[in-house]
């Protein structure tokens, strides 16, 4: 039997995002819905599994996790990028790690609802109607005002146009982003303190990496306007989150709006939650049915591919080349039970 682990299904909605019934007979699926944060106790979980399913970054695979997992064969992650599986190691210990390639306008979607958000205020008066109060805010209109965007790459560059739509002032910067790329997008390029000056909204859309980790701390807040805000849908790594949160309650900045964090799911007991000036939302950007169903699709063909031999997705391909690479074997597909396919634990 081969014992597959799909992680971190905080929603319960894996077992109908898609028909694990394609699945062989000998693949055992089990669906976890809780997180575990601590590295032994996933190891544990984990030891007998030859394949894990990773939500994102829910859970991190390290060097130090990696090591523990004997039988594990094929990681696979949601995305074509996860800066939290150590691939270098993977590869070594002969282990493939595969991805999807799911494109999509979540993220832009997002990232344009929480701007709305904290620009007119909308869950802080949504409560306030509830509680029987009425017009306890005055918004900000986006029209006229500058839109300061990190990276104008698939997302970035989407934003950009949409920004143009609400008749905003587009301006923007990354460490490669050429003058021609701006204008692609409706935007201009500008240094990265003259955004930082004259933006009226600074949104992040830059990939995580040694160049861009903590591209904006206490020098960058103190840089932006008092009135800006300041939002990100891409990583938390990208800003000094202890800064922000100096710069919030300070009130150097307006408020953020913000999707992605260094600890989650967020500590019951974080500043975040109590900071006035803020909308948070729980890593949304990819959480929509049409985004699963394509996700949840992807990893069973990964899977099947990876048992016939020719796995599919590789994100560290130099595994293939390697001798000690862990193989699942070659196995007939059928049909089986569907709560057999999904048994929990």
């Amino acid at each position: 039997m081969i014992k597959v682990a799909v992680l971190d299904d905080y929603l319960g909605v894996v077992r109908d995002a898609a028909d694990w019934d394609t699945l062989p007979g000998n693949i055992d699926v089990h669906v976890f819905f809780d997180h575990l944060s601590d590295e032994d106790a996933i190891a544990e979980r984990l030891r007998d599994f030859a394949v894990v399913v990773g939500m994102r970054e829910r859970t991190p695979f390290r060097k130090s996790l990696l090591e523990k997992l004997p039988n594990l064969a094929l990681l696979v992650t949601l995305g074509k990028i996860n800066p939290s599986f150590d691939l270098q190691r993977a590869t070594e210990l002969g282990i493939v790690v595969s991805g999807t390639e799911v494109l999509g306008a979540d993220p832009i979607e997002l990232t344009w609802g929480l701007i709305l958000a904290i620009a007119r205020n909308i869950p802080r008066e949504d409560q306030a109607t509830r509680e029987g109060l009425w017009q306890t805010s005055i918004g900000v209109r986006l029209a006229g005002k500058t839109l300061g965007v990190f990276g104008l790459g698939r997302i970035g560059s989407q934003v950009a146009l949409v920004g143009k739509a609400f008749q905003m002032s587009v301006i923007a910067w990354s460490q490669n982003l050429t003058m021609e790329r701006a204008q692609e997008c409706g935007a201009t390029l500008v240094t990265k303190d003259r955004l930082l000056s004259h933006s009226d909204i600074v949104t992040l859309h830059l990939r995580l990496g040694d160049r861009t980790r903590g591209v904006i701390g206490t020098r960058e807040f103190e840089k932006m306007k008092s009135t800006a805000y300041l939002v990100n849908t891409a990583r938390s790594g990208l800003l000094d989150e202890a800064a922000l949160i100096d710069a919030l309650q300070k009130h150097a900045i307006a408020g953020a709006a913000l999707d992605v964090f260094d600890q989650e799911p967020l500590p019951p007991d974080h500043p975040l939650r109590n900071i006035e000036n803020t909308v948070i939302t729980p890593h949304l950007g990819g959480v929509t049915v049409d985004r699963y169903r394509a996700d949840y699709n992807q990893v069973i063909e990964n899977i099947l591919s990876h048992l016939a031999g020719i796995p599919l997705r590789v994100l560290n391909t130099e595994v293939l080349e390697r001798p000690n690479r862990r193989r699942l074997g070659v196995v007939a597909r059928k049909k089986i039970p569907r709560a057999q396919a999904l048994g929990s634990s």
